[in-house]
């Protein structure tokens, strides 16, 4: 017979086990299944398309959830390789030899093949969907019937952003379905081989109204060249970022796109003529655009957009005319052009004048390698008063015909607080020997014409406070550019020095030369110098 004292341990220690137990299930619980569809269609949007249908195999609700997630990114299944992409890219070359134009083909109608039951397969899924889609992107080797019809069924369910990237073994015509969606608010449209062809303008105008991105990669213009009447302000009335690289064909643009905020242009390289007139842009990118080799037809730029914020203009042909107008708003450029050998006219020589004069309101500048050769062969070129100019960056070969535009760019600078000047590394002789006299020397060439620019350098030597040269080499020309900065800046703060590599056996000199800097008189008592 159990004692009193036994009965009431044997129920502590029930009741012990019981609240372990409870413990134990409520770890157990499965708090994520008990979230509403949309919190989990939320976190499903940062895993792999792979891992969040997995998912359809725990329950039945689990796998109703997957056939209602809306967002279907397919590029973490299959994605276009790195290697193949650039042999696609050549086979629109007309430099590239036939027989190798014949292989890549037959690489591309490969993988057409290979991947045909890959693209069906999304085709299918889609179809499938009883709910709205909200995103699809693909990136696949298809042929034009699976394209079109993998692009139809998303329509069909309503898809509010479609990104597809293709391989096709032919032209294929832009998909027409596209046009009756009224959901569609994002479209990314780009063909890797061979291209594809737009439909006429009209029919683009009244069938996309409803887009907010366009972006269309390698579409196919020869027909319709002129694309003055496509970006209207009657068109695309909703459209806030546009897109267009490689445009074959294209010679004239003209966008008035009233909602228009970003704006990027790239490879466009037959283009001749380009007008721009967005009152609400704020970002605008041209890369690698227009006809360099065309002597015949007139090419021009034209753009105003009072809001305007941020400008990139790098590695585009030298235009015969230019306007800007104003780009009152703007807070930071990036300015280079690509110039062949041959010298350029006294009409593009006016052409860089007026894009520089053009964008004087900015805060923040860059100035390209080429911006600098320019101003070094004719002084045509010049450069009015950046007088809300804060920050100023430079690449040049900075060899000695180069100091007269850097001085005229310093002029125009007068209250500019940091200068970065990046020194573009080459194998000329007289950059790469040391001057082994320099010190000897009572003055160099490079140290007179920089004490000849004092007086009209003065509001510029008086605002400037940092100074970064990466490429620094401690020949005479970056030598004496220093000691003038370090003898003029009343309120210089900072010097960074940033050296390039040298031989084992110009260590020495190198420190010799560091020490005689370190040596140099400073107008500011604040000044310090770092080499890195």
């Amino acid at each position: 017979m159990e004692t009193r004292s036994a009965k009431r341990k044997k129920l502590s220690t029930n009741a012990q086990i019981t609240k372990e137990e409870e413990e134990e299930e409520e770890e157990k619980e499965d708090r994520i299944s008990d979230l509403p569809d949309d919190v989990i269609h939320h976190i499903f949007s940062y895993l792999p398309i792979k891992s969040v249908a997995q998912t359809s195999l725990l329950s039945k609700r689990w796998s109703r959830i997957w056939r209602s997630f809306p967002d279907l990114d397919f590029t973490t299944v299959a994605a276009l390789t790195t290697t193949t992409t650039p042999a696609a890219a050549a086979l629109t070359t007309t430099t590239t030899p036939a027989a190798l134009i014949s292989s890549l083909r037959r690489r591309v109608q490969h993988h057409v093949s290979k991947d045909a039951k890959y693209a069906d397969q999304i085709s299918a899924l889609i179809e499938k969907r009883h709910s709205d889609i909200r995103a699809v992107k693909f990136r696949a080797f298809v042929t034009f019937s699976t394209l079109n019809r993998l692009i139809r069924n998303s329509v069909k369910r309503n898809v509010q952003e479609l990104d597809v990237e293709v391989f096709t073994c032919d032209y294929f015509n832009f998909p027409r379905i596209v046009m009756n969606s009224a959901a569609l608010k994002t479209l990314r449209l780009k063909s890797w081989h061979p291209g594809f062809r737009l439909p006429p303008l009209q029919i683009m105008k009244e069938g996309l109204k409803s887009l907010s991105v366009l972006s269309l990669s390698r579409p196919i213009l020869h027909d319709s060249p002129s694309l003055i009447n496509l970006f209207t302000n009657s068109s695309f009335p909703f459209l806030k970022k546009l897109h267009l690289d490689a445009c074959f064909g294209m010679t004239h643009l003209k966008i008035e796109c009233p909602a228009l905020e970003d704006l990027c242009l790239e490879h466009n390289f037959q283009l001749h003529d380009l007008e721009i007139s967005s009152p609400k842009l704020e970002k605008l990118r041209v890369f690698s655009c227009f006809d360099v080799s065309s002597s015949t037809n007139i090419s021009r730029v034209k753009i105003e957009a009072p809001l305007l914020k941020n400008i990139v203009w790098s590695y585009n042909a030298v235009t015969q005319e230019c306007v800007l107008n104003k780009l009152t708003s703007l807070h930071e450029a990036v300015v280079g052009f690509f110039v062949p050998n041959e010298d350029l006219s006294a009409a593009k020589f006016r052409s860089v004048s007026n894009f520089l004069t053009g964008i004087s309101c900015c805060k923040s500048l860059t100035l390209e390698s080429q911006c600098i050769e320019i101003m070094s062969k004719n002084d045509r070129v010049s450069m009015c008063s950046f007088g809300k100019l804060k920050c100023l960056e430079l690449s040049t070969g900075f060899e000695k015909h180069n100091n007269s535009a850097l001085a005229g760019v310093f002029r125009s600078a007068p209250t500019v607080n940091t200068v970065t000047i990046k020194i573009l590394g080459d194998d000329k002789a007289e950059r790469r020997q040391w001057n082994k006299d320099l010190w000897q020397s009572p003055s160099s060439g490079e140290e007179r014409y920089w004490e000849s620019q004092t007086q009209y350098l003065s509001s510029f030597l008086r605002h400037l406070k940092v100074v970064r040269i990466f490429g620094f080499t401690e020949c005479a020309n970056d030598v004496s550019l220093v000691k003038f900065l370090l003898k003029h800046g009343k309120v210089l703060q900072q010097v960074f020095l940033f050296t390039s590599l040298s031989k084992p056996r110009d260590s020495l000199l190198r420190e010799k030369i560091k020490s005689q800097i370190m040596g140099f008189s400073r107008a500011s008592s604040n000044a310090n110098i770092v080499f890195q």
